[in-house]
């Protein structure tokens, strides 16, 4: 299970630095020629890399995972994304938490402990 919950981690480490890094960019230019510098001016930059990287390794750490415990009882814990993603970008982005978006992750929970116990 140690490499389900590094895939999570990993998964929400690399989402929570792509929107900061996104976010500090500005806004995406309107014509193709500058999207596409914008776009390699984010590949460059360090924090953007640490982002791909760990999604590269939230996969690796998936196969691994894989090897070890059967799928229809691991992947409901990457619902764990979805809490955690929540509760970070309201704290760190201060993004709206709103009912919809608790009950949505409320639900998700009940999933997971609902599906580890079967």
């Amino acid at each position: 299970m140690k490499f389900v919950y590094l895939t999570v981690v990993l998964t929400v480490f690399s989402q929570l630095i792509v929107k900061w890094r996104v976010s500090r960019a500005g806004a995406l230019p309107a014509d193709w020629p500058h999207r596409l510098t914008f776009l390699f001016g984010l590949l460059c930059d360090p924090w953007i890399l640490s982002g791909v990287i760990s999604t590269f390794l939230a996969g690796l750490c998936w196969m691994l995972a894989m090897t070890k415990v059967e799928l229809s009882y691991a992947y409901p814990f990457i619902g764990l994304v979805f809490v955690l993603i929540l509760i970070s970008s309201s704290l760190l982005f201060h993004e709206a938490v709103t009912t919809a978006k608790v009950i949505g992750v409320l639900l998700v929970i009940a999933g997971i402990l609902v599906a580890s116990r079967g």
